[in-house]
């Protein structure tokens, strides 16, 4: 055969054995679809077609503590990178789920309701359109009167106005003088290739789907008052007084923790400037979201890690915090060893942002460079809190993980980090201990359908239990079990591929599971089906033991790893470890082959953080 030929062969097989793998999951007709147009590749990478839209957010945000008002102009500069002609816009504003007439999971008080946002004045180039935003949900639309065509700008000028909510849940009021202002613009919500636009409405517990934008933002607030946000602060010498400012610059190159701004100081208003009212500028480009938290009595502490060891690169670390708040007096620090930490083990890329900031709140919630964490009096917990919520810098925000419909995507990583780092910081039996008693005990005790819905069901099809188990325990022993089944090192070879392919992008599940399969050098769709597209849970049972074979039925069918604990007669143990490897070829039942031959007292397997549902027959003794 001539060479040529050869290659057109060899490519054609090579095209054929991508598709066979990708067809072995289920996959959605829209999905499906994606691939077909070439948006997506059965590699793990965006395809040649690859789109995503962009914004550019300019934005002058006002917040007056006495009525609870924050105010906002906006301006958007929206870019359609897609081929169809948009005729609708869908413009998001969550904090409408405050409006009695917002559809919610769970009770709230009638603290937390509020009147929703009001638009004062939109105009799309140049021209005025009439829009009552009062009549919209969390996702609101308006029809162009001249449709955007593809590969074109469109500006849209907003002003807008809502009043913060008295109960504080992810945003909202914490105490009289302090607010966390988060979700707080109308944006333009997602459209991507595989959903067109993201019309979920915001229910409370579902999470966020945003584009990555860039955003230019200034915060008025009055004298006294520190503004802690995304982005870097632009003007500090603008908004602090000499010596805090030169503080606030110090901590950007140091590691000693230093207290901008202690109770007295803050007491005294020698923080910030004494104009009325001061403007604190901020700027963060290619990121998903914005947010802010400002407070005239909170302690300031700051300091900077290297997290970036080629470049050289730090990262700023702060904390706002009441003068009680206890948990947050080793925030800094605890930050400095997270942000370290992640940067070099696990996932083992650089914090890609420039600053971190602990506020405390009540939400225990995620935001770019933020969060939102309430006092537990508990410091252990709340650093472990802490740790997961800055996980999620890479998953969902680093990454634009669509939270909304796979929250596993991002909540089961950030719970598998949590408790990797977790192992670093009090040894892997606390680890152990607290993750089978937070993460998964809840989880293998309730035999209800709820809990054992496959993994891929979309998020916002989940009730309480399945939701939580299904993006947090069951998705993140999922990621822990392949961790186990590759090794460290093509775990994290693997892991790398994905991030890389899609960090600053919208990766879907399949992206996740093709870029493993491609970056592995192996077809692990056994495995991602195994986990991810059935109803199985985790319960083994040892089935036969003789002086050769130990027969091991997976009764629950998901292919995780264990331990083969055997006691022999001569009172000596020997511990067999099994990969989920030994699950490929068959989910039901493995054969363990034993080399000792000598007699066998007791077999016992013990999962580890892999918690059995039925404990009693995971142990054999000999009659």
């Amino acid at each position: 055969m001539e060479k040529k030929s050869l290659l057109i062969v060899l490519f054609g097989l090579l095209f054929i054995a991508q598709i066979g793998i990708a067809q072995e999951l289920y996959m959605p007709r829209n999905i499906k679809e994606a691939y077909a147009k070439g948006t997506r590749s059965m590699d793990g990478k965006p395809g040649k077609n690859y789109w995503q839209n962009h914004g550019k957010y300019t934005m002058e945000i006002a917040v007056d503590p006495k009525t609870r008002i924050v105010t906002g102009t906006e301006t958007i500069e929206y870019q359609n990178n897609s081929k169809d002609t948009l005729r609708n816009i869908a413009i998001r504003f969550v904090n409408n789920q405050h409006k009695p007439s917002a559809p919610r999971v769970g009770y709230f008080s009638e603290d937390f309701l509020t009147a929703g946002l009001t638009i004062t004045s939109l105009k799309i180039d140049g021209e005025v359109y009439k829009e009552d935003g009062r009549k919209w949900g969390t996702v609101g639309n308006v029809k162009l009167k001249k449709a955007l065509l593809p590969n074109s700008k469109i500006t849209f000028n907003i002003d807008w106005n809502y009043p913060l909510s008295k109960e504080s849940e992810r945003e909202g009021q914490i105490d009289a003088t302090t607010f966390y202002v988060a979700y707080s613009y109308p944006r333009i919500s997602v459209f991507d290739d595989y959903n067109k636009w993201d019309r979920l409405p915001h229910t409370n517990r579902l999470e966020f789907y945003n584009d990555f934008n860039d955003y230019f933002y200034s915060v008025k607030a009055p004298k006294n008052y520190v503004v802690y946000a995304t982005g870097d602060l632009l003007n500090p010498d603008e908004v602090l007084q000499s010596e805090f400012a030169a503080r606030l610059k110090k901590s950007y190159a140091t590691d000693e923790i230093l207290h901008i701004a202690n109770e007295q100081e803050m007491k005294s208003g020698s923080v910030t400037k004494q104009n009325d009212w001061n403007i604190w500028k901020f700027e963060a480009k290619h990121i998903s979201d914005v947010c802010f938290g400002l407070s005239d009595h909170y302690l300031w502490d700051a300091s900077s890690v290297l997290v970036d060891k080629k470049t050289n690169r730090r990262a700023s670390v702060q904390a706002a915090y009441h003068v009680t708040g206890t948990d947050f007096v080793n925030s800094v620090k605890n930050n400095q060893y997270a942000l370290d930490w992640f940067s070099t083990n696990w996932p083992g890329v650089p914090y890609p942002f420039s600053k971190m900031t602990a506020f405390q709140g009540f939400a225990d919630m995620e935001y770019p460079m933020m969060c939102n964490d309430s006092q537990t009096d508990d410091p252990v917990f709340a650093q472990l809190v802490q740790d997961h919520e800055v996980a999620h810098t890479y998953f969902p925000f680093y990454m634009g993980i669509n939270e909304t419909r796979y929250a596993f995507m991002d909540e089961g990583w950030a719970t598998t980090f949590e408790y990797l780092i977790g192992i670093a910081e009090h040894g892997k039996e606390a680890a152990d201990k607290f993750y089978k008693e937070f993460r998964v005990s809840g989880y293998i005790n309730d035999p209800s359908t709820e809990e054992d819905q496959p993994i891929i069901t979309m998020s916002s099809q989940l009730s309480d239990a399945g939701y939580g188990n299904n993006s947090y325990g069951k998705a993140s022993l999922s990621y822990i079990a392949l961790k186990n089944l590759l090794g460290d090192d093509l775990f994290k070879k693997s892991l790398h591929a994905y991030m890389e392919n899609w960090n600053g992008k919208h990766p879907i599940p399949w992206d996740f599971f093709n870029s493993f399969n491609t970056a592995s050098g192996k077809n692990l769709n056994w495995y991602f089906n195994n986990w991810f597209f059935t109803n199985n849970y985790i319960d083994l049972s040892v089935k036969k033991v003789d002086v050769k074979t130990i027969s091991i039925e997976n009764v629950g069918g998901f292919a995780i790893p264990f331990d083969v604990n055997i006691f022999y007669a001569d009172d000596s143990k020997e511990t067999l470890h099994q990969t989920p490897a030994i699950w490929e070829k068959n989910q039901k039942t493995a054969v363990i082959d034993l080399k000792n031959k000598k007699q066998i007292k007791k077999v016992q397997l013990d999962g580890g953080i892999f918690m059995d549902a039925t404990p009693e027959n995971n142990t054999w003794s000999a009659k």
